[in-house]
């Protein structure tokens, strides 16, 4: 039996090492190392995609690969494909070490300088162990590709742009489809998805700051189900504990609920921390949403350029949704996009501050009448996204975005019956009044 091995190595010289040994193993087809923990997930999901069979029997990982950790990266490659061996490859061989890694999900670890006697014998026991589970579950293959959740986020270039409104509206359109849908509040300071829809509740996302190991019944404990079948997690009513959330937390949080939930839309506001930079790096889709006017779209040329040096995101994996939309303004889209260098959504949302402002200021989001043209546009941008099932009624009858692999769109040819998709907006304004749901 053949046995494919997918190195993840960010080291040149590592790298190198690594390759001349896998050569020399019998029965072994090696591929091209992959250089960071972003490009290994995305060729698993892609791999995933063509085939589950295409999936390699093991995984190598570095200790240095970046930017998610290690042992994040093994516990997010052991969720999302649980059929796939992972090995950890270390210059600590400590018993403290191999412990965590095999709480992480890794199935061996190999020691630094490598020799070939302990790489071949680690190799061939996670081999085994993958193909006896691959064997166990048979026709079930579906397990392989793991949980296959939609996880996207929205950002704001700057304050005020609407990105509450944004995730809201995407979230409530895609559980009216009939898609399972987790909504995360990860504007740690100045969350207010709770009063966009009426929520006042005693749990939130610190809740699970001090949790190693996020199970079941600990997430069913922090979240709130809203009367529309949403599943929140909520920001903490205390700012100033947002920072108690840490981007290794983050990680489990949203391995969990991507297992979950067919679709989770996380409100990432519009500062960068270590817990939404995490997010929006483990995004199937990373939306930032501005205006069309010359202060904003400078900030969101700022929060791209800071996503690329930070290596959250490049900018040709972002879509930016262009809010408050109007024909007759001097930016355009296309000069968005210029500036910016990402894709700009097809769909704009137009400025509707009086269809708003009722439901904002009565914290109900969700009463939003179905002919207001800021829903309209943003269910459509939610069908565009593949956050509507196709089977619909409601789904638009545009082109549709599509990912092949995370954050990489492209814009289907609209039908002959597509429509001429409108423009964009919300009211920033945020003065909600919470009552007790």
């Amino acid at each position: 039996m053949t046995t494919r091995i997918l190195p993840a190595v960010g080291d040149p010289d590592v790298a190198r090492s690594v390759t001349t040994l896998l050569s020399q193993l019998p029965d072994a087809d090696p591929a091209a190392p992959v250089g960071d923990s972003t490009s290994l997930l995305d060729t698993l999901a892609r791999l995933a995609g063509e085939s589950l069979e295409e999936l390699p029997e093991v995984v190598l990982v570095h200790e240095r690969i970046g930017p998610v950790p290690a042992l994040e990266l093994i516990r997010e490659v052991a969720l999302r494909f649980p059929a796939v061996g992972v090995i950890l490859i270390t210059t600590d061989a400590s018993a403290g070490l191999f412990s965590a890694a095999m709480d992480s999900g890794a199935r061996g670890l190999v020691a630094m300088p490598i020799s070939y006697e302990e790489l071949a014998s680690r190799v061939q026991t996670a081999a085994q162990w993958s193909v006896g589970v691959r064997r166990h579950l048979g026709s079930g293959a579906e397990v392989f590709t793991g949980p296959g959740g939609t996880v996207v986020t929205v950002s704001g270039a700057k304050g005020g742009v609407g990105t509450t409104t944004t995730a809201v509206q995407l979230a409530l359109a895609a559980r009216a489809s009939g898609h399972t849908v987790a909504l995360v509040d990860m504007d740690l300071q100045a969350g207010d998805v709770g009063s966009f829809l009426d929520v006042q509740f005693r749990r939130s996302i610190v809740d699970l700051a001090a949790v190693h190991d996020i199970s079941p019944r600990v997430l069913q404990d922090a979240v709130f189900v809203h009367d529309t079948g949403i599943v929140l997690l909520l920001a903490p009513a205390e700012g100033e504990r947002g920072e108690e959330v840490s981007d290794r937390t983050v990680r489990q949080i949203i391995s969990a609920l991507r297992s979950r939930h067919d679709v989770v839309v996380i409100d990432c506001g519009t500062q960068l921390g270590g817990a939404n930079a995490a997010a929006i790096e483990m995004a199937d889709t990373a939306l930032l949403v501005t205006t069309p006017d010359v202060l904003a779209v400078r900030a969101a040329k700022r929060m791209v350029r800071m996503w690329h040096r930070l290596q959250v995101r490049k900018a040709e994996e972002t879509v930016t949704v262009i809010n408050r939309y109007i024909r007759n303004t001097e930016i355009q889209p296309p000069l968005v996009q210029k500036i910016t260098g990402t894709q700009v959504a097809p769909v704009a949302v137009p400025a509707g501050f009086k269809e708003l402002q009722g439901v904002v200021d009565a914290g109900r989001m969700q009463d939003l009448e179905a002919r207001s043209t800021v829903k309209q546009a943003l269910w459509a941008l939610a069908g565009q996204l593949g956050l509507i099932k196709a089977s619909e009624g409601g789904a638009p009858k545009g082109g549709r975005l599509r990912g092949n692999d995370r954050g990489s769109f492209g814009l289907r040819r609209r039908g002959a019956g597509g429509s001429e998709d409108g423009g964009a907006g919300t009211n920033p304004a945020r003065t909600p009044r919470t009552t007790n749901g």
